[in-house]
C-alpha cells in the first residue's frame, strides 16, 4: 500500500459465431445488457510518454528502483478514460493506464496489474511516470505483453471519492479498463488476447483476486483468466489483518492510517457511525475525513494523524475495528472472501516477503489455505527479506514484478 505509507467507441465487438449454444446465447445477452450500461466505452485516450528502446525502458525502471532483467521492448504508455459503474452500479468513469510494447504487432497477451494503495488522486498508475505505481505496467509491456492498470474509482482521472478496499468496484474497475485498452488496442495495430494475466500488490492483491473472479465466473464475452499472481494482500482483511493492526504487529504509523482509512472508507458505503466523533478523539475528529478526500499527499496524511492508535481512536472506534457487527461486519466478509468463495481453475501463485510490516504474512497462508480446501495449489513464493526504501512491504512490490514477468512469460511458451 505504496503511497500512503512510504512516501507516501464500444468495447471490442464480438467474434462471430455459427449457430449459437443455449450457453452461448445466455453469454450474448449478458455482453449485450453490459454493452447498453456503456460499460468499457472508450471515452477518450491520451498518449503520455515513449520509450523508444529496450535501453530508456531500463532507465525509467531503474530510476524507479525496479529491476530491468526482462525487458525487450520499448514501450508507449497511454491513459484511457472509460466508463463504468460505482458501487451502486451507477455510470460513471475512471481512468488507467495502458502500456504497448514497440516493435511488435498483432495478437498480443494482456496483463492486468492492480496497484497498491493510495491517498491521492496522483498516486494511481496513469498520473505517475517512473513510479512506483506505473514500473510494473511498464516492464510487463517491455517484455512484451500489454500491460493494463486501472486506477481504480475516484483516482485518476475519475470523478469523486475513492472507495477504498471495495472489492465490487475495484473489480468492476479492472474488467472494464481491459474492455478500453481492447476497443483501444486497433489504433495501435493491435488484438489483445482472450487470456489474461492477473497480478496486483497489497490492496491490488485483493483486486487482482476480484478480477480473476469475475473473469472465471464468465463476466466478460472475450477475456478469460490465463493465471494470477498477487502480491502481499490483506487478504483476511477483517480477521487476520485487523487483528495485527490493533495488536501492533504492523508498523505504529501504518496502523494509524489504516485504522482511519478503514473507519472512514467503510462508513462512506455502509454506514459505520453517525459521526466521527464516535470513532476518532478530538481533534482528529473533525479533521481525519478530510484528509481522505483524493486532494490530500501522503505527506500531509503522515503530518495530519497521530503516532498511535490510542491517541487516534475512541473506545467505541477500536472496538467497532476489534469486534465488526452490522454493515461493517458484512462488508468485511464479502472484502475478506477473495479467497474463500471461489476455485480458481487457472495457475495460481501467492507472493509475499518475509517480515512484511504493513500486510503480515499470516494474511497469504490464510489464502493458501482457503484455496486448498477448494482444492487449489497455489505455492507460496517467499521473496525474502526485500527493502524498498526501508520497506518489505514495498519490497515485496519490486521483487514480485521480475518474477512475475518470467512465471508468465513461461506460461505463455507452454
Amino acid at each position: 500500500m505504496a503511497a500512503v505509507c512510504c512516501g507516501l467507441l464500444l468495447s471490442g465487438a464480438a467474434v462471430a459465431t455459427a449457430a449459437a449454444a443455449p450457453a452461448d446465447q445466455a453469454q450474448a445477452q449478458a455482453q449485450a445488457q453490459v454493452e447498453e450500461r456503456g460499460r468499457g466505452t472508450l471515452v477518450s485516450a491520451e498518449k503520455l510518454y515513449t520509450l523508444a528502446t529496450p535501453q530508456a525502458v531500463a532507465a525509467e525502471l531503474g530510476a524507479a528502483g525496479f529491476e530491468d532483467d526482462a525487458v525487450r521492448y520499448g514501450v508507449v504508455a497511454y491513459r484511457l478514460v472509460y466508463r463504468t459503474v460505482d458501487p451502486h452500479g451507477r455510470p460513471t468513469t475512471a481512468s488507467g493506464l495502458l502500456a504497448l510494447p514497440l516493435s511488435r504487432e498483432g495478437r498480443l497477451p494482456a496483463v492486468s496489474f492492480a496497484h497498491g494503495t493510495g491517498s491521492h488522486k496522483n498516486d494511481s498508475p496513469s498520473m505517475r511516470r517512473g513510479a512506483f505505481v506505473s514500473a510494473p505496467v511498464i516492464a510487463h509491456a517491455a517484455a512484451g505483453a500489454v500491460g493494463v492498470a486501472p486506477d481504480y474509482l475516484g483516482m485518476g482521472k475519475g470523478p469523486g471519492l475513492h472507495p477504498w478496499m471495495d472489492i465490487g468496484s475495484e473489480t468492476t474497475a479492472s474488467l472494464d479498463m481491459l474492455r478500453a485498452a481492447r476497443a483501444f488496442a486497433p489504433r495501435a495495430g493491435h488484438v489483445l488476447e482472450r487470456e489474461v494475466m492477473v497480478t496486483g500488490f497489497s490492496q491490488g492483491a485483493s483486486a487482482a483476486l476480484g478480477l480473476g473472479r469475475a473473469l472465471e465466473a464468465g463476466a466478460d464475452h472475450w477475456f478469460r483468466l490465463g493465471a494470477l499472481a498477487p502480491v502481499s494482500g490483506a487478504y483476511d482483511f477483517g480477521g487476520t489483518w485487523l487483528s495485527a493492526l490493533l495488536d501492533g504487529r504492523l508498523e505504529p504509523k501504518s496502523s494509524v492510517l489504516y485504522a482511519a482509512y478503514t473507519l472512514v472508507a467503510f462508513n462512506r458505503l455502509h454506514h459505520v457511525y453517525d459521526s466521527p466523533g464516535e470513532v476518532f478523539r478530538a481533534p482528529y475528529d473533525s479533521t481525519v475525513e478530510a484528509l481522505f478526500d483524493g486532494a490530500h499527499t501522503g505527506e500531509q496524511l503522515m503530518q495530519g494523524t497521530p503516532g498511535t492508535l490510542d491517541e487516534l481512536l475512541t473506545e467505541h472506534g477500536r472496538e467497532l475495528l476489534a469486534h465488526p457487527t452490522g454493515p461493517l461486519a458484512a462488508a468485511l466478509r464479502t472484502t475478506g472472501a477473495v479467497c474463500t468463495d471461489w476455485a480458481p481453475g487457472a495457475p495460481v501463485r501467492l507472493y509475499m516477503a518475509t517480515g512484511d510490516e504493513q500486510a503480515v504474512t499470516a494474511n497469504t497462508e490464510h489464502c493458501r489455505q482457503a484455496l486448498h480446501k477448494k482444492g487449489v495449489d497455489a505455492p507460496v513464493v517467499d521473496l525474502g527479506a526485500v527493502d524498498y526504501q526501508g520497506s518489505r512491504h514495498l519490497g515485496s512490490n519490486v521483487a514480485a514484478t521480475s518474477a512475475i514477468v518470467r512465471w508468465f512469460g513461461e506460461l505463455r511458451r507452454r
